[in-house]
């Protein structure tokens, strides 16, 4: 059992995204208050209850156990640019005050020409001196993605790191071996088996590491440990409240060589935290706290559902989550 939970007074939020961004508009989740305070339960709708139990955990462990001690006070960041116009990419690369920039591309299979001036809007924006990754979300085959992945990086000017330009570890080698960029492994990491296992060294140089779907803090940390890789924390698209783990683990982590994908809250036209308390960056870092923020019950109203059908349908759903994780490996600490 998990004591002190409040399940059954668990807030669902449903907050409208500024620009579309993987495949969604809103993005919609649960706030749970515990002990220790406030987490979120957000797992995307195409994930699994057995995947979700993860996500439950990360929010088990803030509100009931806390994080362990950070190592640094603040993080630095990177701008996230959706798949959006040059003109667009531009301005929002140009207003983060950061000099890192994740480019999304490939988010259709004729997406080449729009990626090329997405990228290079990009750089104009961070001049020669910031750094350029692109995330293509597994989405091209081997010979495409080392056709594209060099067309890009001279459009980039150099590019930093591409992140899961195929779908599996096989691939990423593949790939690996026939490129001179980094690569970095996201989806191959949080959605194995076993995160603790999975072998990325020989696939990638850098691993991208997400707490809410790897189950929490700490076990995020062991996933670290084991990929033998330099990390990158990057967010699963949370709210305040939620981001406050991620920031929790990048600010835990033993080294970090790379700026973290955590400046998120600029994709949601809205938030579960009045804006004095949520964390933006400054001079491109973010600030790392000991303790999650409270949301604002203003907030909370403002974004809750209207339809009452999607808060039966999270509540639901929390609930099944809850039995799976209670006797999952999740549930009893490991």
């Amino acid at each position: 059992m998990i004591e002190g939970v409040e399940f059954a007074s668990a807030h669902v939020y449903a907050i409208p995204l500024r620009t579309r961004f993987r495949g969604i508009d809103v993005r919609e989740g649960m706030l749970l208050r515990g002990p220790l305070g406030w987490g979120e339960f957000c797992p995307f709708p195409e994930y699994g209850d057995r995947e979700a139990t993860a996500w439950l955990s990360t929010a088990v462990e803030q509100i009931t156990l806390g994080w362990p001690a950070p190592v640094r006070d603040r993080i630095p960041v990177n701008a996230t640019v959706p798949a959006v116009g040059p003109e667009r990419a531009f301005e929002i690369v140009a207003r983060s005050g950061c000099r890192t920039a994740k480019v999304k591309i490939a988010d259709h299979p004729d997406s080449l020409a729009e990626d090329l001036a997405r990228v290079e809007a990009v750089r104009a924006a961070l001049g020669p001196g910031g750094h350029l990754r692109i995330d293509a979300n597994g989405r091209w085959d081997v010979d495409t993605a080392i056709g594209r992945i060099k067309l890009l990086d001279r459009a980039a000017g150099g590019l930093e790191y591409v992140e899961q330009p195929c779908a599996t570890i096989d691939e990423l080698a593949a790939v690996r071996r026939r490129v001179e960029v980094r690569i970095a492994a996201d989806e191959s990491i949080r959605r194995a088996d076993d995160p603790l296992k999975v072998a990325v060294a020989g696939a990638a140089d850098i691993a991208v590491i997400k707490c809410t779907p790897l189950g929490g803090v700490r076990r995020a940390l062991r996933v670290a440990e084991a990929s033998g890789l330099p990390c990158v924390v990057s967010s699963a698209l949370e709210t305040s409240v939620g981001l406050a783990a991620q920031l929790a683990l990048a600010g835990a982590l033993p080294r970090l060589d790379f700026a973290c994908g955590l400046g998120t809250l600029s994709l949601l036209d809205g938030d579960s935290v009045h804006p004095d308390l949520a964390p933006r960056p400054v001079d491109g870092h973010l600030p790392v706290h000991r303790t999650p923020p409270v949301p604002d019950p203003a907030r909370l109203d403002a974004y809750r559902p209207a339809d009452p059908r999607r808060i039966a349908w999270w509540h639901d759903r929390l609930g099944r989550v809850r039995s799976r994780w209670e006797r999952s490996p999740l549930g009893h600490g490991s």
